[in-house]
């Protein structure tokens, strides 16, 4: 198991890079084929950071212990609020993974493995799948990340869907994360928000919840706030969950919540206390992260569902990493030769980042671009179509979308096929 505690380097300052110099001529287009400098990125891969969806896996063995179909709802909410969290203040761009990259992760204390890979360049696909050691649940989908410039933000959709199976309840639960946007991209301190509708279906008993990422509003009193409700499937209201994403949510009865709403309007304050977000000023300035408000306010009979994780005390020098976050790029004695060629731990551009060598970065990354960008013209002179490893496409059968599916295998460790792509 990785148990590394930190970085072998800090982080690279960003102070004297401009990314005004590339972004200016990119206001409103789709960036995932805009080269940018290496010193944005964080020493990870996207594969990676996919990856830390698993960071509260406890709360999924949790959902599989409960006998009830509501109970198991709520915590599986928690679970896809969990499973977006690490995102806060982690302002570094991940690597974009190379075609056919993958990524390994056994937790054996934490009961599961993933494997991943990167089944398109363009549109850039990367799919994923981990499993319980014990067959209780098996958690998979494939994520189109698409990232727009705005002018002074970049908003990242995560299109594709996530399912979540619970063997044991032959249940299976999918859902899509909300919107995420980095402010300041230009000028000022940067900041993250989230926000959109996520929609949790449990296709066994109908159950749904429904979760509002809120934006953070014109006097910043929404910031990082998650509110929504379960309904069964006669659409009666059964749970009313709370809280922000950066710190831990709630589980209430519904007509608890209803009564101290009304009664916490009749103490309302004077909002125009507040002070008004940055972005209703003029264009040449930030858009000023408001002041977090006071942490949640938990209402009497409520039930905490799941609360963050501290970060270490040295994070801010190590890219805002969270302690699992340190660990996903470590190369413990003897792993080397078990992995497969294409792991991106093995990538020179990222280890040479996290070694706090830019320069050595920067031309690896570009050596690796060049050498996929040979291999597409290669492929394109000889007519032949890219073949895919561990995943193909397919239906996904709960929502019959398209998906990519794991095709099984990666375990047995035969690795004789996988392309040379680093």
């Amino acid at each position: 198991m990785c148990t590394r505690k930190t970085l072998p380097a800090e982080m690279i300052s960003r102070n004297n890079f401009s990314v005004w110099s590339i972004l200016k001529k990119c206001i409103g287009m789709e960036l995932s084929k805009i080269a940018m400098p290496v010193v944005f990125n964080e020493p990870l891969s996207f594969l990676q950071r996919i990856s830390e969806y698993m960071e509260h896996t406890h709360l999924i063995h949790r959902a599989c212990s409960l006998s009830d179909s509501i109970d198991r709802m709520q915590v599986v909410a928690a679970f896809a609020v969990s499973a977006v969290a690490s995102q806060w203040e982690r302002t570094g761009k991940p690597f974009n993974p190379l075609l056919g990259e993958t990524y390994e992760l056994i937790r054996e204390d934490e009961g599961y493995r993933l494997i991943s890979e990167q089944v398109s360049h363009h549109p850039p696909v990367s799919a994923f799948h981990a499993q319980s050691l014990k067959q209780e649940f098996e958690f998979h989908g494939s994520i189109y990340p698409k990232l727009k410039f705005w002018g002074k933000s970049v908003e990242a959709e995560p299109k594709g869907t996530m399912t979540l199976e619970l063997l044991k309840h032959k249940e299976a639960y999918t859902w899509t994360n909300p919107m995420c946007c980095v402010h300041n991209i230009i000028l000022g301190k940067l900041w993250i928000e989230q926000y959109g509708t996520v929609e949790i279906v449990n296709h066994s008993t109908g159950d749904k919840c429904v979760l509002n990422f809120k934006p953070c509003g014109m006097f910043g009193k929404e910031l990082h706030k998650v509110e929504g409700y379960i309904q069964d499937k006669s659409k009666k209201k059964r749970r009313v969950i709370y809280g922000k994403w950066t710190e831990c949510m709630y589980s209430v009865d519904p007509k608890v919540y209803e009564a101290n709403k009304k009664s916490d309007k009749k103490t309302a304050g004077d909002s125009k206390k507040l002070k008004p977000l940055g972005y209703l000023v003029s264009d040449d300035e930030a858009d000023e992260m408001p002041d977090v408000q006071e942490t949640v306010t938990v209402i009497p009979g409520s039930a905490l569902l799941w609360r963050i994780k501290p970060r270490p005390a040295h994070s801010a020098q190590m890219y805002n990493f969270t302690s699992f976050a340190m660990t996903l790029n470590e190369v413990e004695p003897g792993m080397e030769r078990l992995l497969a060629p294409t792991d991106c731990r093995l990538r020179p551009d990222i280890k040479a980042m996290e070694n706090g060598d830019i320069d050595a970065a920067s031309t690896e990354k570009e050596r690796l671009e060049e050498k996929q960008r040979a291999s597409r013209r290669e492929r394109s002179k000889d007519e032949e179509d890219w073949s895919t490893r561990w995943f193909q496409p397919g239906t996904n059968p709960h929502t019959g979308a398209e998906d990519w599916l794991y095709t099984g295998g990666y375990f047995d460790r035969n690795y004789t096929d996988c392309p040379n792509i680093y």
